[in-house]
């Protein structure tokens, strides 16, 4: 249905404890819509990177709900989660986590192999080449991650988020590890290719600049989320 949010969070709570007054989250609710930004920040330990890992299916709530395209997580299995995050979201995190004995190139292909469809690989590498080009790191490919500086591997990272073409981005604290310069160039490349993909973003983050510049603030403190 048209009016269906691209994903939402339905008085979600998450407790690592027993006691219900040491939740991280209290009943949140979020709703995202097919091509919107969304940011979220707050205190360090608030609960936003806790937030992302459910919204993006990586850890279940402890009541509440979690629906992709009107659908409910919890309905699915753990393959079909699997299924759902390799192809509807990309994940972009401060840590790249980049394969060190690999390229940028090869690097940026991971996604694609967990697929199981070989026919589309040709199609995917094509897809990457594109991005990197996008992203200013197209003389870069056969460059492995040592050989590249810390911001060139967070657009590094971005391209592998990116390769799979999800319908949602999820940021966490990406320009974290960056200099001025490089977090500059990173939100604008986000901002670029939201537009130019139409891919829904949610981001985590301290950094105000790199807020204001994405627009849609939101505050999560004392485990509330609300519109800042």
């Amino acid at each position: 249905m048209a009016d269906t949010p691209l994903c939402e969070l339905r008085g979600v709570t998450k407790s690592f404890a027993r006691l219900e007054e040491d939740a991280v989250l209290r009943g949140v609710d979020l709703a995202v819509a097919p091509g919107e930004r969304r940011v979220v920040v707050g205190p360090s330990g608030s609960g936003k990177s806790t937030l992302l890992a459910i919204l993006g299916g990586l850890e279940p709530p402890s009541a509440g709900r979690v629906l992709w395209q009107g659908r409910d997580l919890a309905e699915l299995d753990e393959r079909a989660r699997a299924r759902l995050r390799n192809r509807e979201l990309g994940f972009l995190f401060q840590t790249h986590h980049l394969l060190p004995q690999l390229s940028a190139l090869e690097n940026a292909l991971v996604p694609t192999l967990v697929r199981g469809a070989a026919g589309l690989r040709g199609e995917r590498e094509a897809r990457a080449r594109e991005l990197f080009g996008v992203v200013g790191l197209g003389a870069r490919l056969a460059h492995r991650p040592a050989e590249l500086s810390g911001g060139e591997r967070a657009r590094v990272a971005l391209v592998r988020a990116l390769v799979n073409g999800p319908k949602l981005l999820l940021a966490d604290e990406p320009t974290g590890a960056l200099d001025a310069h490089a977090a500059e160039l990173l939100g604008e490349l986000l901002l670029e290719l939201n537009r130019r993909e139409g891919i829904a973003l949610v981001v985590v983050t301290h950094a105000e600049r790199l807020a204001a510049r994405l627009g849609g603030v939101l505050e999560l403190s004392e485990g509330r989320l609300r519109a800042r």
